[in-house]
């Protein structure tokens, strides 16, 4: 089977029921908040943004919020056990929790969206402060990922209510140039993928603009199945990958091992300069996947000219792509954590709106290789 391409449901006559901004931030429950903010700083490029925790009144858990640009990471870490966030952190490890989605209305929100099945894991709340205020709501979504709804538009503060600002006087790292979020990733058990897209789309009112099968997304040993989904204008897309036969534990079934149930893979961060990036976070100490140079012997004859110079790519292992609007270039960090289940894309797009699928086999080899090294291959 090929890969298909979902025509787009007309717009014109369909009034976007649940219009949404953008990623607000991502909200990471880790088993310690403090030292993992410093990495996201230090490794990353984030700036120190906002704090809450028992100074400010919130007595079982403590927040950092740090900043680069348009992407806001939350790490929340428990200050005991005997609750749903130890749990969390106790079953899963380090990992995305919420996604939260900026939108105009999220009383509306919540309302349309639980109207047509969500399970509420928040009702509409709102926070005030003298900044103003925000209001928040909240459903369910696979594993124990979640997706908050946050209305700013009476808020003039640099985070939400309940945080006062965090600044670090000894450290102010310089940005590596990361953007905003591109996309993330979830990854759902055997023959559930299909009831997550009927979820996006009947619950979210998004659609499927790209669907991969096992054909697609495969190696000499193991394979999964994957389909795009995406809001009405574009800016929210959250592929969904599942498991497929192989002769081996593929990646995504070496992730369910680990993180012990259905939960975010990966989350893309977009920049404007790749090159630049990725050197920024090598000498920072983010660890890559690399691809063989074999890869680099005729990417021009298959991808076509490009603005960049092939060396700096090569030397980086930076990963090219073109589709029927441009090209793109990425390249995915090894797990953050010592568990093999998050990580990130660094993504920058020269027109594509693809995912990449002629880098498929390529990076999956690669993957391969890391799982083979920790015996789960």
């Amino acid at each position: 089977m090929q890969t298909t391409i979902a025509a787009a449901k007309s717009t014109a006559n369909t009034a976007d029921f649940l219009p949404l901004q953008g990623t607000d931030y991502v909200e990471f429950y880790v088993g310690n908040a403090k030292q993992a903010a410093h990495y996201y700083m230090s490794a990353f490029g984030f700036q120190a943004l906002a704090y809450a925790g028992p100074e400010t009144g919130v007595k079982d858990k403590v927040s950092y919020v740090v900043r680069q640009h348009k992407l806001t990471f939350m790490l929340t870490t428990p200050l005991r056990g005997g609750n749903a966030l130890a749990d969390h952190v106790y079953k899963h490890g380090d990992g995305v929790k919420t996604l939260a989605l900026r939108v105009d209305d999220a009383r509306n929100a919540w309302q349309e969206t639980t109207t047509r099945g969500a399970v509420s894991c928040q009702e509409p709340l709102t926070l005030h402060d003298e900044d103003g205020e925000i209001v928040l709501s909240g459903i369910e979504t696979y594993g124990e990922t979640v997706h908050l709804f946050v209305e700013r538009k009476n808020y003039n503060g640099a985070f939400m209510p309940g945080f006062r600002a965090w600044h670090n006087p000894y450290y102010a790292p310089n940005s590596t140039g990361l953007q905003y979020v591109d996309h993330c990733v979830g990854n759902v058990g055997w023959n559930q993928m299909n009831k997550w897209v009927n979820f996006y789309e009947e619950v979210m009112g998004f659609r499927n603009i790209l669907s991969f099968d096992d054909t697609d997304i495969s190696t000499e040993y193991s394979a999964l199945m994957s389909k795009v989904m995406s809001n009405g204008n574009g800016f929210v897309k959250f592929p969904i990958n599942e498991p497929a036969e192989g002769k081996r534990k593929s990646q995504v079934e070496e992730y369910l091992d680990y993180y012990d149930g259905e939960g975010c893979q990966h989350v893309a961060l977009a920049t404007n300069d790749i090159v630049s990036t990725v050197t920024d976070l090598r000498n920072r100490g983010v660890d890559f996947l690399q691809v063989p140079t074999t890869y680099y012997d005729d990417l021009l004859e298959r991808v076509g000219a490009i603005d960049e110079d092939l060396e700096p790519l090569k030397d980086l292992g930076i990963l090219v792509d073109r589709d029927d609007e441009g090209y793109l270039l990425q390249l995915f960090t090894k797990p953050v954590q010592d568990r093999p289940t998050l990580f990130f894309e660094i993504i920058q797009r020269k027109g594509a709106k693809s995912f990449g699928k002629g880098n498929f086999k390529a990076l999956f080899e690669a993957i391969e290789r890391e799982q083979e090294a920790r015996g789960n291959l």
